[in-house]
């Protein structure tokens, strides 16, 4: 195991150094008060500072300081960083995969919306198979309404064509009687008119 170097005092006590170099990259409202320090494996001490960027909760900027022998403090890295229990992104995820899943979660759906119509359908057919079953009064009713009455052997639009046909056999008979009575006459007349001539 490597032990962790002491840490250099004048790198722990490098805040000005380490505020010039986080106003560089970012305006001096979003930086807020001193929020401790870790000293790295390579000796090189990382100051942190409160972060007030809004939509980073739990977050520090970061400036990671280091000194060669007896030079002043140089900046090596500025950056904003997580401390624990800080609102993270989802890990990166490469685009075949998620189109992979993306792809299978829309083929479930799709089986489940076909299964709903199926189950869907079904219901429509056995409310039809009842609505056949069951008589519809008021489509008779209009059918009944609609239709003409019963006609009864020989009639036509409700007039009896038997009893046109006997009255017009009567009237037959009544102008035959006729003639036959006018030709009655006149033979009678005939007669008559010959025995006067005698």
């Amino acid at each position: 195991m490597t032990s962790t170097p002491e840490p250099d005092e004048r790198l722990i006590g490098a805040h000005d150094v380490a505020l010039a170099a986080l106003r560089e990259i970012t305006p001096a409202s979003t930086i807020g008060p001193a929020a401790g320090y870790t000293v790295e494996e390579d000796g090189s001490v990382s100051l942190r500072f409160e972060n007030r960027l809004p939509g980073y909760p739990g977050w520090y900027w970061t400036v990671t300081l280091a000194r060669v022998e007896d030079a002043d403090p140089t900046v090596l890295e500025v950056e904003l960083l997580p401390n624990e229990g800080a609102l993270l992104a989802p890990e990166w995820v490469p685009w075949a995969e998620r189109l992979a899943e993306y792809r299978a979660h829309q083929a479930e759906l799709a089986e489940q919306a076909a299964a709903a119509e199926e189950e869907s359908g079904e219901g429509d057919d056995a409310e039809s198979d009842d609505d056949e079953d069951e008589p519809d009064d008021d489509l008779d009713e209009d059918d009944d309404a609609d239709e003409p009455d019963i006609l009864h052997a020989g009639d036509l639009d409700g007039v009896d064509i038997d009893e046109l046909d006997d009255s017009a056999v009567d009237e037959d008979d009544s102008d035959e009687d006729a003639d036959e009575d006018d030709s009655e006459g006149e033979e009678s007349d005939d007669s008559d008119g010959d025995a006067e001539e005698e």
